[in-house]
This record gives C-alpha cells, sequence and structure tokens, in this order.
C-alpha cells in the first residue's frame, strides 16, 4: 500500500499518534486490552478526543493494525529490499526483522507475534485482520526464496514455501525468547541457524 506524500492535515497527524502509540501498547497489553482510556492517559488527550477518531473498539484495533504494518514495512521489507535479489535479499529480509525486534521498535517485540498469540482463538475482522499479515509475511519469504532459487543459490529441489516456514520459525523464536527471557543472545543463535540453513539449501550445499 503505498504511503502519501501530501502533507498530512493536523487531523492526520493527530490520528497516526494516537495509533503509534495504541501499536506500542497493544504489544504490551494486547489488542483486546487496548483502550479509549488508557490510549487517553498514554497521549495525554481527552477521551472525547480520541473517541472523535474511531467509532468502536473493533475500528480501533483495525486501525491499530493497519499502523503496525506500515511500520513493518517500513523497518523490515522496505529495509530488505535494497538488497540485491536472492540470498543476499532473503538475509537482509531476516536481519531487519531481528534488527526491529532488537531495537525494540515495539516495547513487547513483534508487534504480529503478539497479536497473534492475543486473537488466536477470537474469530472475526481483527483475527482475520491479524492472519492475513501473517499470511503476508511467509508469502514475503516464499517470494524471496523463489527468487534465489531462479537465480541458481538454492539446489534445485529445494522448496521455497518450506525454507519460508523455516525461517519465519527462527525469527518468531528469537523474538519470543527475547521478549519472554530477556535472552539477547537469541538474535545470534537466530543469525547463526539462519546462516546454517541457507548453507545446506545453497546451490553448492556448503
Amino acid at each position: 500500500m503505498p504511503i502519501s506524500t501530501e502533507n498530512p492535515t493536523k487531523g492526520e497527524r493527530t490520528r497516526a499518534a494516537i495509533l503509534d502509540e495504541a501499536a506500542r501498547l497493544a504489544t504490551i497489553d494486547g489488542l483486546e486490552g487496548l483502550s479509549i482510556g488508557g490510549l487517553a492517559r498514554a497521549t495525554g488527550m481527552s477521551k472525547s478526543g480520541i473517541y472523535a477518531h474511531f467509532g468502536s473498539k473493533v475500528d480501533l484495533q483495525l486501525a491499530t493494525i493497519e499502523a503496525a504494518r506500515e511500520t513493518f514495512v517500513a523497518e523490515v521489507l522496505r529495509t530488505a529490499l535494497r538488497a540485491p535479489k536472492g540470498i543476499e535479499r532473503l538475509v537482509a529480509v531476516c536481519e531487519a526483522f531481528l534488527s526491529h525486534v532488537e531495537r525494540r521498535v515495539f516495547p513487547g517485540g513483534c508487534f504480529f507475534s503478539a497479536a497473534a498469540v492475543d486473537v488466536g482463538k477470537r474469530p472475526g475482522p481483527v483475527h482475520d485482520a491479524v492472519a492475513a499479515q501473517q499470511v503476508a509475511w511467509l508469502g514475503v519469504l516464499e517470494q524471496l526464496a523463489r527468487e534465489a532459487n531462479e537465480a541458481g543459490e538454492l539446489q534445485s529441489g529445494a522448496d521455497p514455501a518450506q525454507l519460508a516456514f523455516e525461517l519465519a520459525a527462527l525469527l518468531v523464536a528469537a523474538n519470543t525468547s527475547f521478549i519472554l527471557q530477556g535472552d539477547a543472545g537469541a538474535f545470534e543463535r537466530a543469525r547463526a541457524a539462519i546462516g546454517d540453513r541457507l548453507r545446506t539449501a545453497g546451490a553448492t550445499g556448503g
């Protein structure tokens, strides 16, 4: 989704500030834990001022998910796309994911990993929005793996979907260890594991 280059209005800037704080809070309190009162305290705005931007809690949750998606695109995907196609770009997107968790872009780690646990058993539009983002993320990893395959950088029998799944699992494991246990060493272990997996999948096998 392209981001507008036009100067935002005051109302748009206020809404963006609210959603930025909402996304941060959601990684700590969960999407279900978001409240107008909590946002009012966090932003220093009045409840009525926040109510003016969102018609319901679901509207707030969906807007928060979209704001988090835009942050993820900026922090992870755009950064990685600067790397050349192939294994180098696949490594870059994994590194960008780890970096955004390590730098605590969201205080509770990966927004969508936290949200998946929060809404996993609650059917509805919020669940569907989070699920769609997870599918899209796996799709990006699979597409990058496929490009590496087409460039001859993976073994001919390598399955891009399987590789994408395994890389995503390693990234989530690092995120979980860091957030749950405060284990900063998880990032280096994830980087090492990703490197080992890609060498195994490489066209030369070495």
